[in-house]
């Protein structure tokens, strides 16, 4: 089996394939982690917002809870002492403004006055429930103000890298899975333009690929295999033909030279032998038309249901008289049995197949015929007691103008058996044979039997 290599036109266009297939995986791949990226994004952003915001309010609250227990112990602003309340803010990154209930400013952070544009909460200060003040905190870009910052960056800057992780892989494996899949498909190109250049070995193989790919390959091979058999086949019919042929004309080209050059004289035995050979070439002709039709058979099939030992015995029936002519009894074992054919062309089955066995069944002999169901199929034997055929010449009886040693003696072109399996063929069916030299064949033809609502 020959493997063709891909020439540098395929392997471009196959480096074009994997490219797009792998572009095709990365583009898949990176809208798939920028919507996730996103989503992820906004929602981590949110929560770190909520917990900024919860965060503040919690430092707001302790700040003036701080405050209120300053202005308790001194039972008024003027004797209270801020300055844990100041380094608490400052510790924290706020600056802060207490103010009392008259909204005047008690105390305040230095930096206090250059936050105006930064967020702030404030918040009373109560005293046993009593309101005695205000405190107001600014968050500045240091402390808890900036890790709402810092964490949104860092979460940012781990989405982005993940994301051109992915993205990396995303590549890689496309570039893996584009190269799987385009190599095999790269082969059957190469193998396709081999066969095309007249390389009829070129073969595909076997192939790593997909299951589908695989398939491809084989069912490539499979054609390409059936393409070698029929060419054969046409091969080995004009040579069959050309030999069969070659006979009778050069008898008749000698015959003719013969009498034009006065080496003989037209006497009837000459003439006779002459016609001889000019029906001989009648009946090759003939047997030519029948081979070609029942090649076209499966083309030219009119199916319809039918009895298979109906068709049985109307062909005994027609060749009744040649048998009881030759002295060989002619048996008849029919059950009805339903099948899907076209009458015309099965009764040229069975009449080759009885044909034959009456040709090589001397007098006195039997030939029986037999048809019916046999589970799912339909099953017809022809058994006869003639003269057999050698275990080497069997396997061959169905080769077209094929004739055993034995056949010699006997008239015809060796083509109504091959007619019989082209024809039981284009039925869905099979024609098989089995012999012992001296004690007779039998031939049986197996076809698909009709179901019950069908029959």
């Amino acid at each position: 089996m020959t493997e063709a290599g891909p020439g540098p036109a395929v392997a471009s266009r196959g480096s074009t394939l994997g490219l797009r297939l792998a572009l095709a995986f990365l583009s898949v791949a990176l809208a798939a982690v920028a919507l996730l990226a996103g989503l992820t994004a906004t929602l981590a952003a949110a929560d770190v917002s909520a917990l900024t915001s919860q965060q503040r309010a919690d430092l707001t609250s302790a700040i003036t809870a701080a405050a209120a227990a300053a202005w308790d112990r001194g039972d008024s602003w003027g004797s209270a002492d801020l300055f844990p309340v100041l380094d608490l803010a400052t510790r924290t990154g706020a600056e802060v403004q207490i103010r009392d209930q008259a909204s005047r400013v008690v105390i305040a952070s230095p930096g206090f006055a250059g936050q105006a544009t930064a967020p702030q909460q404030s918040a009373a200060v109560l005293v046993s429930g009593d309101r005695v003040g205000q405190a107001v905190v600014r968050f500045t870009n240091s402390g808890l103000a900036s890790a709402d910052h810092v964490l949104q960056r860092d979460l940012l800057q781990a989405i982005f890298g993940a994301a051109g992780l992915a993205a990396v892989l995303a590549l890689l494996t496309g570039l893996a899975m584009a190269r799987r899949i385009t190599r095999p498909v790269e082969r059957i190109i190469a193998v396709t333009r081999a066969m095309g250049r007249g390389e009829r070995a070129a073969r595909v193989g076997d192939v790593s690929a997909p299951g589908e790919l695989r398939e491809l390959a084989t069912a490539f091979d499979q054609m390409a295999d059936t393409r070698d058999r029929q060419d054969q086949v046409r091969r080995d019919l004009v040579a069959d033909v050309a030999h069969e042929l070659r006979t009778p004309v050069a008898v008749l080209q000698a015959g003719h030279e013969a009498l034009l050059d006065g080496i003989t004289e037209p006497t009837p035995d000459q003439l006779a032998s002459l016609r001889d050979e000019v029906l001989r070439l009648a009946r090759m002709v003939g047997d030519l038309q029948t081979l070609a039709a029942a090649d076209a058979a499966a083309l030219q099939l009119t199916q319809r249901p039918c009895d298979l030992a109906g068709l049985a015995g109307d062909a005994a029936d027609s060749l009744a008289g040649r048998f009881e002519a030759a002295g060989i009894t002619l048996e008849r074992r029919l059950t009805p049995a339903g099948i899907d054919a076209d009458p015309r062309w099965l009764h040229q089955v069975v009449t080759n197949l009885l044909t034959n066995a009456l040709k090589f069944t001397a007098a006195g002999g039997r030939v029986t015929i037999e048809a019916g169901p046999s589970g799912a199929d339909a099953v017809l034997t022809v058994t006869d007691t003639g003269i057999g055929i050698p275990a080497d010449e069997l396997p061959r009886i169905f080769d077209r103008f094929w004739r055993g040693r034995r056949a010699a003696q006997f008239s015809g072109s060796g083509i109504g058996l091959a007619v019989a399996a082209e024809l039981a063929q284009a039925h869905d069916g099979q024609l098989t044979a089995h012999s012992e030299p001296g004690q007779g064949t039998e031939v049986t033809l197996t076809l698909p039997r009709l179901g019950p609502t069908r029959a």
